[in-house]
């Protein structure tokens, strides 16, 4: 039997949405973001660790339920809700917006919505007792 295709860390994904160079000012006002490349109808944004493109189209919040992004530490979540919540970006559970990933889990974050309303999560893999 032959081994399974080994998967790296995420090269790129596109994701539809409905006006790219609105959605790209969201994305880089609130995250370390800078636009590789646009056109009328799509945008490339990107950094060391992810690029993506937002493309002209039809948004389906629920194609994509949610995508998890890792944060440095805690001190970097508390900083992202705080600069999230300032800029009137919509966060779930408000006033007690950082939590458990899953029941019982030490893992913490933090979910929130873009302007064409899927749902990001920020989060902290901990292990247990630390």
């Amino acid at each position: 039997m032959s081994s399974p295709v080994t998967l790296g860390p995420v090269a790129h994904f596109s994701l539809a949405v409905s006006d790219p160079s609105n959605s790209a000012r969201w994305w880089t006002t609130n995250f370390d973001l800078e636009e590789w490349s646009s056109s009328d109808d799509k945008v490339v944004l990107g950094n060391d660790s992810v690029v993506f493109s937002l493309v002209r189209g039809r948004p389906d919040p629920m194609v994509l339920t949610h995508l998890a992004f890792r944060a440095a530490d805690m001190p970097a979540l508390a900083f992202a809700r705080d600069r999230l919540r300032n800029n009137g970006v919509n966060l779930e559970d408000p006033g007690d917006e950082i939590g458990a990933v899953a029941p019982g889990s030490a893992s913490m974050g933090l979910w929130f919505h873009d302007v064409d309303g899927y749902r990001w999560e920020l989060f902290v893999r901990r292990e247990s007792g630390d």
